[in-house]
């Protein structure tokens, strides 16, 4: 099958049935409208993240911005959300198969966040199957028939947000004057061209999620793009509506000024835990100072990302809008009783906390956690749809605290192991193309292998990476684990490329050049 493209534009993704409903020249020539426009700007910012990340490895630290103090201290706050937006208690996330989209639809969640991003492998058909998913489920005609069951829409569904791809990542199927087009503009793009109008007949949308920014000037990027998009197809200003994903530790210091910049377009704030905690060992990666101890202790309790929590609740309260909680990954745990509900009973304290902290929701990554955590903002909210009115005033989080990087110990052989195991899972699954992974009763996504691998590597070259039994961390360590790791995956029913994923493993967490991004190499090398 063969599309007509508009001038300029190149595609190498095999075109299957139906990806030409999605694929038309009148899509492609706005995706390519915006590239054009925007993707200078796109690569200025990466350039900038580059050379922050070189200040921050010689040795400087983040704090607020003196340049914006004046929109910190402004009494301002984001434009009115419609009421689809006003009820956000328990959002489920999940990638963009036909199965998880009814699902999660489904779930009795109010809001699900579906996922072109961290929890898809950007395989070209997920991409594009995902864009028919969507537009099929908008209008209600998405069906599935699979392993003898049928799956349809209730006729009660979640609101529907989308989360394209960050602004680091490529679409390498598509070029524009030679030039590959952003994965974000691309999944934006192609989404809001097709159901924009049908999501604003419906009453419900378009809605979005933005994750992976460092920088207010990115937001600000977002918020161009958002302009333009809406003029191009007719839209009134401020249809659009965002909600931010606080996931790097330098967007922490910005709170305020992203919100700011998409002031107009703001739906709020999440606390996206899982890429924050990767994204400060990443910043912080060579400083023999910084050396956190084993993902198990890093939790929403830890000093750092307490400061991170409360900070971002009271700046969202503040400026009018939701402040969203992260992902527990815990999920239900089959035929173990025992292990099930000490899982649920994760879930029931992390959505305690968060509600009654002040959040308006957050997120859940299985159908099965939406009533238990619903009922703990229940429990908080009663009949209210949030609770922006806590406003917090006995929150004053300062520079220190957001980098009290607690605690550093323990570090243990199992917790290494752990790390390596599930590095080596998750990447296998990836390259066979499935991006959201249930391992060891934990629901994995791309931030997850992040931490894993990113933690390896640092223990390796911290002077604080030692064992609890005296053991330095060293790649001399590190080598046999592999190939223990694996054979123990290889001895499960798992499915995925593991003999490869343990190369890239070991040669990630082993090599004196750090990786930003796992999933940068494995894009190139895949024949996705």
């Amino acid at each position: 099958m063969s599309l007509k493209l508009p001038q300029g534009m190149t595609i190498s993704g095999a075109i299957q049935p139906g990806f030409d409903a999605i694929l038309t020249p009148e899509a492609l020539a706005f995706v390519a409208d915006l590239h054009r426009t925007f993707e200078g700007r796109r690569q200025e910012l990466l350039a900038a993240r580059v050379e922050r990340t070189a200040r921050l490895d010689a040795g400087e630290r983040p704090d607020f911005l003196a340049s914006t103090a004046h929109i910190r201290a402004g009494d301002w706050k984001v434009a009115p959300l419609p009421e689809a937006l006003a009820c956000r208690r328990v959002e489920i996330t999940g990638p963009v198969d036909a199965k998880m989209v009814i699902n999660a639809f489904n779930s009795g969640a109010d809001s699900y966040m579906t996922d072109f991003e961290d929890s898809n492998a950007p395989k070209w058909e997920n991409q594009i199957q995902g864009q028919i998913n969507l537009a099929a489920a908008i209008r209600r005609t998405l069906t599935l028939e699979s392993n003898g069951k049928s799956y349809k829409l209730n006729d009660r569904i979640a609101t529907l947000q989308v989360r394209p791809r960050g602004w680091h990542l490529d679409e390498k199927h598509v070029l524009v004057d030679g030039q590959r087009v952003s994965g974000g503009i691309f999944d934006f793009g192609l989404f809001l061209f097709h159901n924009a109008k049908e999501q604003i007949a419906r009453g419900a949308g378009p809605f979005f999620y933005l994750p992976k920014m460092e920088s207010h000037l990115e937001a600000r990027l977002w918020n161009d793009l958002f302009v333009r998009a809406q003029d191009k197809l007719g839209l009134p200003q401020g249809t659009i509506k965002a909600t931010v994903l606080i996931e790097t530790i330098l967007a922490a210091f910005e709170m305020d000024e992203i919100l700011y910049e998409l002031r107009e377009h703001s739906a709020g704030l999440n606390a996206g835990r899982w890429d924050y905690i990767f994204s400060c060992i990443k910043k912080f990666k060579v400083d023999t100072d910084f050396c956190l101890a084993e993902r198990s202790k890093v939790t929403m309790t830890s000093p750092f990302m307490r400061a991170y929590a409360l900070l971002l609740l009271k700046t969202c309260h503040k400026r009018g809008a939701p402040a969203i909680g992260g992902m527990s990954a815990l999920i239900p745990i089959k035929n173990d009783p025992e292990k099930n509900a000490i899982a649920m009973q994760g879930i029931i304290n992390d959505k305690k906390r968060d509600a009654t902290d002040g959040y308006d929701g957050g997120w859940v990554a299985h159908p099965g956690l939406v009533e238990p955590a619903m009922k703990e903002f229940l429990a908080v909210l009663g009949d209210k749809p949030n609770q922006w009115e806590k406003q917090r005033p006995d929150v004053a989080v300062t520079s220190a605290q957001l980098l009290d990087f607690q605690p550093e110990t323990p570090i243990t052989e199992a917790g290494l192991r752990y790390n390596i195991n599930v590095g080596i899972h998750y990447l296998g699954a990836w390259l066979a193309g499935n991006g959201c992974v249930p391992i060891h009763n934990l629901m994995e996504d791309a931030a997850t292998a992040e931490i894993s691998r990113s933690q390896v590597w640092q223990w390796i070259r911290s002077p604080k990476g030692v064992l609890d039994d005296g053991r330095k961390v060293t790649a001399a360590m590190v080598r046999p684990l592999v190939a223990e790791e694996l054979a123990k995956i290889k001895a499960t029913p798992a499915v995925g490329e593991f003999d490869r994923a343990a190369q890239i493993f070991e040669k990630m967490s082993t090599d004196e050049a750090f990786a930003e991004f796992l999933t940068l190499p494995l894009y190139e090398e895949s024949t996705f």
